[in-house]
């Protein structure tokens, strides 16, 4: 049943849908004649992931990235003197720290913004979740009424934002779930390296495989274990290329083992559930017909593009995938650059070694339709 207030209905739809947060942020700065509104997650090393109205998306962008963001005291000085309700910055900074703060000074003052006011959610994960707002220097200051009205939706935003991150923490769960039934093993990776969920495949690789302090993803190798680190830096800056295969030495115990990191995209995902990396581990030396299924859930090709990638991974030319599809060879490569954009490789062979080892289910390309 819907309720008195349209605003509180506009939350709790993006709190179930949260491709829908940008549009609640919008709705929730027209209601309180507001330039702007945000919602930004904070984690203990300062990695800001956030959604906001477009008008200042750019401004966004560039502070998540600086190195000013470092220095930003008012989510700490907000939860020590104002514990979980809306405050205006002018409440808890004195007129001479505005002036001189380097956010407002490189950031908010060059957009024409001045009067802000904001909400900080502690987590027990140890992220800040911020609900901020902004207006124009030549608007008024936010009244208290303004902050009576904002802290009247603080409960129902809270309960949304949290109802979210618990949505992006099941269909982690769900993913590696999936990637069990055709017997992959999977992990989805978060900030710093934090194992947000792990299926029973990718448990059973201990103790090549391991989680340490903090729920932290361990590789035993220390060569893969910086590639690994690396690659998650550079999903955490939105670097390409998109997949990075890591190969992880041999031991007695296992064979020699590629892990596939693939980021998890999804703006609001990002900011509730942190997920940066899918992990998926597959032994060496099963070149074979990766399953269709496999191929188009995993990078997302179309049927053409993973009848492609499977004569690939058999080893087979260009000239041969040509002829064995009956297609011909421009189009051949045309299909061949689309696999690799999508898979992050750059030469043939390293997308067969790429595909190395899915083969976990029998061969379905004969139910999957032409394009």
């Amino acid at each position: 049943m819907p309720s008195a207030n349209p605003l509180v209905d506009r939350i709790y739809e993006a709190a179930v849908i949260p491709e829908l947060w940008r549009d609640a942020c919008l709705a929730i700065a027209d209601q309180l004649e507001s330039y702007s509104a945000s919602v930004i997650s904070i984690s203990p090393d300062a990695t800001y992931r956030w959604i906001s109205t477009p008008n200042i998306q750019e401004m966004m962008a560039s502070f998540a990235v600086s190195e000013t963001r470092f220095q930003n005291v008012r989510p700490l000085r907000a939860l020590e003197q104002r514990p979980g309700a809306f405050t205006r910055d002018t409440d808890i900074m004195t007129s001479e720290e505005l002036e001189t703060d380097a956010i407002f000074r490189e950031f908010i003052y060059p957009q024409g913004l001045k009067w802000t006011v904001g909400c900080v959610i502690q987590e027990p994960s140890g992220h800040s979740i911020v609900f901020d707002l902004m207006r124009k220097n030549t608007g008024s200051p936010f009244s208290d009424d303004d902050i009576a009205r904002l802290n009247d939706l603080k409960s129902d935003l809270a309960r949304a934002a949290f109802m979210t991150s618990r949505l992006a923490f099941r269909e982690a769960q769900s993913v590696t779930s999936a990637l069990s039934m055709v017997g992959l093993p999977a992990a989805v990776i978060g900030d710093s390296g934090m194992v947000i969920a792990m299926n029973a495949e990718m448990e059973a690789q201990a103790p090549l495989i391991t989680t340490g302090a903090g729920n932290s993803f361990i590789i035993n190798r220390p060569s893969s274990k910086q590639m690994f680190d690396e690659a998650l830096q550079r999903f955490g800056r939105g670097d390409v290329p998109a997949v990075q295969s890591i190969p992880v030495a041999a031991s007695d115990a296992f064979p020699a083992t590629i892990l596939h990191v693939l980021p998890v995209r999804g703006m609001a995902r990002d900011v509730f559930g942190r997920s940066m990396a899918l992990v998926i581990a597959t032994p060496v030396g099963e070149v074979g017909s990766p399953d269709m299924r496999v191929l188009c859930g995993l990078f997302d090709l179309t049927p053409a593009e993973a009848r492609l990638a499977r004569e690939v991974a058999t080893g087979v030319s260009m000239e041969a995938a040509a002829v064995n599809l009956g297609l011909s060879l421009e189009t051949v490569r045309t299909y061949m650059k689309r696999v690799m954009a999508k898979t992050g490789t750059r030469r043939q062979a390293e997308l067969a070694v790429l595909l190395s080892g899915l083969t976990r289910l029998p061969n379905i390309s004969g139910n999957i339709a032409n394009p």
